[in-house]
């Protein structure tokens, strides 16, 4: 369910250390905590936790948004994926333990320029995972652009279309399960 944005750092085989290693540990590095916080700020936090909030209220589906700086540095040689990574955070985050089975996790790890959607059984059972590819690569591509704000509330938007059709409300009693504030790591 992930598209890197940046498909150019390659491995090539047979030469040493390969250039799209040393190009990923480079950029694991040089990403850091304080380059995240620019590019995700206090407004921009503020406004994808209302958009979660507010899409939240219309179906019974969980959404948690988590946003990652880099890998620690031994992760980044042991060549651990962002989807990998994506599932660590889902299993931490708790997103597994929804009373329907249907939370959802977005997320965006900044040095690999990658998106991961991560869906819990019920999720997974509902939602063609074509449906995630698709919010996943449009993300990609808007945090490429430089669009980070308007491209998660836009994929926080489709996310919560296709949870209101999976999961829509049957009655009153509908929990706020997971925090709708996005987490920064």
């Amino acid at each position: 369910m992930s598209e890197p944005i940046d498909r150019r750092a390659r491995s090539s085989p047979g030469r040493g250390a390969a250039p799209g290693r040393l190009a990923r540990l480079w950029r694991h590095l040089w990403t850091d905590r304080a380059r995240l916080r620019r590019l995700v700020d206090a407004a921009a936090l503020d406004a994808i936790e209302q958009a979660v909030r507010d899409g939240e209220r219309t179906h019974r589906g969980e959404l948690r948004v988590v946003f990652e700086a880099s890998l620690p540095l031994q992760a980044v040689l042991a060549g651990v994926p962002a989807r990998e990574r994506a599932l660590e955070v889902f299993g931490l985050s708790r997103v597994w333990d929804t009373e329907d089975d249907s939370g959802v996790l977005l997320y965006v790890l900044l040095a690999d320029r990658a998106v991961e959607i991560v869906a819990d059984r019920g999720a997974a059972r509902a939602i063609a995972p074509e449906r995630w590819a698709e919010v996943a690569g449009e993300l990609a591509r808007a945090l490429a652009a430089g669009d980070a704000l308007d491209g998660t509330c836009a994929a926080v938007s489709r996310i919560n279309a296709l949870l209101r059709r999976a999961f829509p409300i049957a009655d009153l009693a509908n929990p706020d399960e997971l925090p709708d504030r996005p987490s920064l790591l």
